[in-house]
């Protein structure tokens, strides 16, 4: 509770000093842009890591996983990978999306602020 309480203040304080909440807010970028997070799809066959931003930097195959799961066909080939790389992409955005969550509540003490994911470069 006091340390809810702690948080609450050094908030306040920065809402009536902008240009401290800027520099907060700009340090805070640039840790989600450091912090990643991987998932994969298809059993590891695809691999993907994305940042804090929600931006995608990695994507990885496991070539004998994926020749194991999509096969000989071509046309098949495709579409199977087509759809382990959207799923993967989508686990790692939602992972990318918690983990924003957990660090905006530690700068928040905890408390749910709307739209600061969003100035953290998520979707909010």
């Amino acid at each position: 509770m006091f340390d809810q309480m702690k948080n609450l203040k050094q908030l306040a304080g920065m809402l009536g000093n902008p240009e401290q909440l800027r520099e907060r807010m700009e340090q805070m970028q640039a840790e989600m842009a450091r912090l990643t997070v991987e998932a994969e799809a298809g059993a590891g066959a695809v691999r993907v890591t994305v940042n804090g931003r929600f931006q995608l930097e990695r994507i990885e195959f496991d070539q004998p996983m994926l020749t194991a799961l999509v096969g000989e066909g071509e046309q098949a080939d495709r579409e199977m990978v087509e759809e382990l790389i959207l799923a993967a992409v989508n686990a790692g955005m939602e992972k990318a999306q918690a983990m924003v969550r957990e660090e905006v509540g530690k700068m928040t003490g905890g408390m749910n602020l709307p739209g600061m994911e969003g100035l953290m470069g998520g979707q909010g």
